[in-house]
């Protein structure tokens, strides 16, 4: 049965370290919205307290998903994570990019002047170090994912089942593109003394956050519904099964997504030297319990190949 691990315990770490800094920059950035009116600035007030907030679901995603099975949910909670994480994007979508997008709107239909830039100077750059120590801890672990999967970064953290990892990394690598737009907006405005830029850049922050939100929400929605694992992963498993000693063919293999780095497997095999149909039924068990004990598998359901079924090729996708 999948069970905590070390990958689980770094996913807690990484929420809460970006807990840490983006509560921090809330209030920094709320203060410095208040003493400068920079349009900017309150935009990425809200959009640091919809990341404090967001990490707070993240961390009662990881807290309920990782309770262990029982009679009513046999293959545990894992998917509970995608439910709290899609929860986490939707307030990244309307409180983040909602409010941004709408005070810049505001801000150009009836502009205010700013003032006091060198607090403002001071948070965004106060802001880009936290921001940029926990998107550090976050490309790390998305990293060192990679390299155990072999692909390249970008692709990992798209695809990952781990929602948190992907929730923490595009969050602060938005964070720091948000404060970098902020920043041009509130110097635009300072030299021009024309509050557009500054609205303009507010919008801009609500545009990217909620780009951001969209491809989360997607993604989390893609494994609620039931995603499968990814082709290498199959592959690994037909060479695992086909190892055992008690199989001699695989022709059916599925290997569904039921959490974070959590999967059901479910196939047909063939078994080494045709044995009788109650002996049968004893080796598919145990091929089953044991394909169960390995890490990150939470269930395993075999049956018998049909006679005429193609095997699968382990160097090739079985999907």
């Amino acid at each position: 049965m999948a069970s905590r691990g070390p990958a689980s315990s770094e996913s807690t770490l990484t929420v809460l370290v970006a807990f840490g800094a983006n509560a921090l920059i809330a209030l920094a950035k709320t203060v410095a919205a208040v003493l400068t009116g920079a349009a900017s600035m309150l935009a990425e007030a809200a959009h640091s307290w919809a990341d404090t907030g967001n990490e707070v679901f993240l961390l009662v995603a990881q807290r309920r998903a990782a309770r262990r099975p029982d009679a009513d949910h046999p293959l545990g909670y894992g998917r509970e994570v995608y439910v709290w994480s899609l929860f986490a994007a939707i307030g990244l979508f309307a409180v983040g990019a909602g409010v941004s997008v709408t005070h810049g709107v505001q801000e150009l239909l009836d502009p205010e002047p700013a003032g006091s830039f060198v607090v403002a100077y001071v948070v965004l750059g106060v802001a880009f170090l936290l921001e940029g120590t926990s998107f550090l801890q976050a490309w790390r672990q998305a990293r060192a994912g990679a390299a155990r999967r072999d692909v390249d970064l970008w692709q990992h953290v798209l695809d990952t089942s781990d929602p948190t990892v992907r929730a923490v990394f595009f969050e602060d690598a938005a964070a720091l593109v948000g404060l970098l737009i902020a920043a041009g907006g509130i110097a635009a405005h300072q030299v021009t003394g024309s509050a557009v830029p500054d609205a303009v850049g507010s919008i801009l922050v609500g545009v990217l956050l909620a780009v951001v939100a969209v491809v989360l929400i997607d993604r989390n929605r893609r494994f609620l519904v039931g995603e499968v694992a990814d082709p290498a992963l199959r592959r690994a498993a037909v060479r695992a099964l086909l190892d055992l000693p008690e199989v001699a063919r695989v022709t059916q293999l599925r290997l569904e997504v039921v959490g974070a780095r959590q999967l059901y497997l479910t196939g047909a095999v063939d078994l080494a030297g045709n044995p009788a149909e109650d002996e049968a039924a004893h080796v598919l068990a145990a091929v089953e319990r044991r394909v169960a004990a390995h890490p990150g598998i939470v269930g395993a359901v075999l049956s018998l190949s049909e006679p005429e079924e193609p095997s699968l090729d382990p160097s090739l996708d079985p999907a």
